[in-house]
C-alpha cells in the first residue's frame, strides 16, 4: 500500500518536480557558496556608499547580473546618463548573447518554463545546465529549472542579507571577485573528469589562452567565446560521436 502511494505520487508532476529537486540540489551547492559570500559582500557595499537594503535586494532581483550589479552602484551615484548606462550594460553582459545561442536546442521545448530559465541564466547556470551530466530518469525541463531558480535564489537572498547586515559587519570587499573565479576552475575541473573526451575542454582552454594572448587581459572575453562557439558549432557532429 504505501509503495504504491510513492509510485503513485512519483508520476505526477509534484513527483517530477520533486525528483528533479532533489538530483539538482547538491550539485548548485558550490554555487551557493560562491554566491552568498560575494552577494553578501555587494549588499555591505551598497550600504556602505549610502543605499537602503531595499536596493541590493530588487537589484539583484531585476537585473541578476553580478558585474553589472557592481557597476551599477557607481552609475547611480553618478550623473544621469542613460545612454552611457546602456552601452556600459551591453558590454558587460554581452556573453550571455553566446550564452543563448548555445541552449537554444536545450531550451526549445521547455513549454512555460522557458521564459524563467532564459531570465535566470547566468554565468553559473550556464555552465551546470549546458554540460551537466542529468541522470535519464530525472525529467530535464524540471532539472534546469531547478538549477536556475535555486541559484537565483542564492543571489537574491545573499544581496537582501549583505544590505540588511551592513551597518553590524564592516567587511573589506577588496579581491572579492577571485572567489567566483576559482569557483569557475572547480566546475571545470569537475565536468573534466566526467567527460570522456576532452575536446570540448581542449578547446576551451587553447581558445582563452589563444585570445587572450592576441586582444590582451581586458578583451579577450568576447573573442574567446566567439572562437567557442564557432570551433563547437564547426565540429559539433565529431564531438557528438566522441562524447557517445
Amino acid at each position: 500500500m504505501h509503495t504504491d502511494a510513492i509510485e503513485s505520487t512519483e508520476s505526477t508532476g509534484t513527483g517530477v518536480a520533486w525528483k528533479a529537486f532533489k538530483e539538482a540540489f547538491p550539485v548548485t551547492l558550490p554555487i551557493l557558496a560562491g554566491f552568498w559570500f560575494v552577494a553578501f559582500a555587494y549588499g555591505i557595499y551598497m550600504h556602505a556608499e549610502g543605499f537602503s537594503f531595499w536596493y541590493p535586494f530588487l537589484m539583484a532581483a531585476c537585473i541578476f547580473g553580478g558585474s553589472l550589479e557592481f557597476v551599477t552602484v557607481a552609475m547611480l551615484l553618478s550623473p544621469f546618463a542613460p545612454f552611457q548606462a546602456l552601452m556600459v550594460a551591453l558590454m558587460i553582459q554581452a556573453r550571455h548573447f553566446f550564452y543563448g545561442i548555445a541552449m537554444l536546442e536545450k531550451y526549445g521545448h521547455m513549454g512555460w518554463k522557458k521564459p524563467f530559465l532564459i531570465f535566470m541564466m547566468c554565468d553559473e547556470t550556464f555552465a551546470l545546465n549546458y554540460a551537466g551530466s542529468i541522470p535519464r530518469s530525472v525529467d530535464r525541463g524540471w532539472y534546469m529549472l531547478w538549477i536556475s531558480v535555486l541559484n537565483y535564489l542564492y543571489w537574491v537572498s545573499g544581496a537582501l542579507l549583505g544590505g540588511l547586515l551592513g551597518n553590524v559587519i564592516p567587511w573589506n570587499i577588496k579581491g572579492i571577485g577571485f572567489v567566483m573565479t576559482t569557483m569557475f576552475v572547480v566546475i571545470f575541473l569537475e565536468q573534466l573528469m566526467k567527460e570522456k573526451q576532452h575536446i570540448t575542454a581542449v578547446i576551451g582552454a587553447i581558445s582563452a589562452v589563444l585570445c587572450r594572448i592576441l586582444f590582451g587581459a581586458d578583451n579577450f572575453l568576447l573573442p574567446t567565446m566567439f572562437l567557442i562557439l564557432l570551433l563547437l558549432t564547426l565540429g559539433r557532429k565529431k564531438i557528438e560521436r566522441g562524447l557517445e
